[in-house]
């Protein structure tokens, strides 16, 4: 294994992910790419480019995904971060195209409730060409 890709998000599900995945980086010695996505209320996948775009990805690299790293020792590994405007399941799946698993929280909703909001998670475990994780709440 060489590359894993993880989505983080500032929740703590994301954060228990990023866990999990530089774990298993270290045991696989695999480079770590941490991503966020950033969504634009109302712009339909793929967002739209530009300036404000690109202010708003600069921001979620500074804000969601340095805080996330903070939180997860990632010392001895190559870890690189990559913010992205659009639709997170999409983004994901393709940041992921290349790599060899692709690792995502789940918030814990489960049943029929997670089915009705229709996850980023779900779609991205259909989008998506490699094998993916699914890290759950401990309670679940």
């Amino acid at each position: 294994m060489t590359r894993i890709v993880v989505g983080v998000d500032g929740s703590e599900h994301a954060v228990r992910a990023l866990r999990w995945a530089v774990a298993e980086a270290r045991l696989q010695g695999a480079e770590l790419l941490v991503a966020h996505i950033a969504t634009r209320p109302g712009a339909p996948p793929p967002a739209p480019t530009g300036e404000v775009e690109a202010d708003l990805a600069a921001l979620s690299r500074e804000l969601v995904i340095d805080e996330a790293l903070a939180a997860v020792p990632t010392h001895g590994l190559t870890v690189e971060r990559v913010a992205r405007v659009g639709h997170p399941a999409v983004e994901l799946a393709a940041l992921a195209a290349d790599a060899d698993l692709l690792v995502m929280g789940a918030r814990g909703l489960g049943g029929f409730r997670g089915l009705l909001l229709g996850s980023v998670t779900q779609q991205a475990l259909a989008a998506a060409r490699c094998p993916v994780a699914v890290v759950v709440p401990e309670d679940r």
